[in-house]
């Protein structure tokens, strides 16, 4: 077991407490989600519209500015959850790369190169040459099995097909504990919400045949799917597609929990800006076996948004929202339009 993701939990975590108030250590990973805002390398691949990306538009030190966003992304990877715990995610999804190579300049930076960060990625039909991916450390987290499923999805006016993202389905040993993790970037709002809905309907529908799926194949399946969903936890696609909720005390067996949700609606707090709103369309949901609360097993702790103040803009026109890396055609040095989300899972070590 690695000592690093030890935690001695105090009357602190009023959550935990016994009525002794005897100290109780638990083993914590942190589990995130983050879109990294057009993470393209500086190669002009003929077989995508890579061009378009606001990487190919600068004109000038195109190489130096590409080391600075691969840097200001691992800064924030190697940032998420430390507040908690002493240690980098040990299961991050991402999206918005462009291939495998940038993953792996990501994780080679010497901020993430002491986290033994493995890389599980397939190249996507998108249309414009993103994908999803997933990193994780190999030494808590075992791969079993992975598959990218495809959305087939048509344009409601031309009926021509919407190249999009696949989701990415990844098996493995958490620490010997069997999980499942989904990926998803469901498909955008340009054109507007109503008009694109149809689409991130469509890929709830498939998210929701991946998890039914694995929960016919393994009895109380743990079951995470994570992303940006490009809807918010309380829209149609999670609530009568997922049919996710809210609160712990209203999931089922085989149901899903939106940690999300109450963070957007009760707090106020989003991943994502647009006309001085906030959104959370990067989420993370759970399915109803980590919901338990035993310990005995690795059991949902809680959620956030990692919203440290480095990523917020701190003047102009948008002052708080999140400091995105590209705008009209330059780099700003920023991070990304999107803030990361993450869980906690915690499993209480046994004397």
């Amino acid at each position: 077991m690695i000592r690093g993701y030890i935690l001695g939990m105090l009357l602190a975590i009023i959550s935990l407490n016994t009525v002794a108030q005897e100290k109780r250590n638990f083993n914590i990973h942190t589990i995130a989600f983050y879109n990294v805002e057009n993470l393209f390398d500086t190669i002009n691949d003929v077989n995508k519209n890579d061009e378009a990306s606001p990487m190919m538009e600068i004109k000038f030190n195109r190489s130096e500015i590409y080391k600075k966003k691969v840097k200001n992304m691992a800064q924030v990877i190697a940032d998420i959850g430390t507040d908690l715990i002493n240690k980098s995610p040990s299961i991050v999804g991402l999206s918005e790369v462009e291939n495998r190579n940038v993953i792996e300049d990501l994780i080679n930076h010497e901020y993430l190169s002491n986290e033994d960060y493995k890389i599980v990625h397939y190249d996507s039909p998108d249309e414009r040459g993103i994908d999803v991916g997933l990193i994780y450390n190999d030494n808590v987290f075992k791969i079993n099995s992975t598959k990218s499923h495809e959305l087939i999805i048509y344009d409601n006016k031309s009926s021509k097909r919407n190249y999009t993202r696949d989701q990415l389905v990844v098996s493995g040993l958490l620490d010997g504990e069997l999980i499942h993790i989904i990926v998803n970037h469901w498909p955008s709002r340009s054109g507007g919400e109503e008009r694109s809905r149809a689409g991130r309907m469509a890929a709830a529908g498939l998210n929701k045949k991946i998890i039914d799926s694995l929960q016919n194949k393994y009895k109380n399946a743990k079951i995470i799917t994570m992303g940006d969903f490009n809807d918010d936890p309380h829209d149609d696609s999670m609530k009568k597609i997922l049919n996710a909720k809210k609160y712990i005390e209203d999931v089922k067996t085989n149901g899903i929990y939106n940690p999300m949700e109450v963070i957007l609606s009760d707090q106020g707090i989003g991943s994502n800006a647009y006309r001085d709103v906030w959104q959370l369309f990067d989420q993370i949901l759970v399915t109803e076996p980590f919901l338990n609360k035993k310990y005995d097993s690795y059991q949902f702790y809680k959620a956030g948004v990692f919203n440290e103040s480095y990523l917020i803009n701190k003047a102009g026109k948008y002052k708080g929202y999140p400091f995105r890396s590209f705008s009209w055609g330059s780099f700003t040095d920023g991070y990304s339009d999107h803030l990361p989300s993450y869980i906690y899972l915690i499993k209480e070590i046994q004397d």
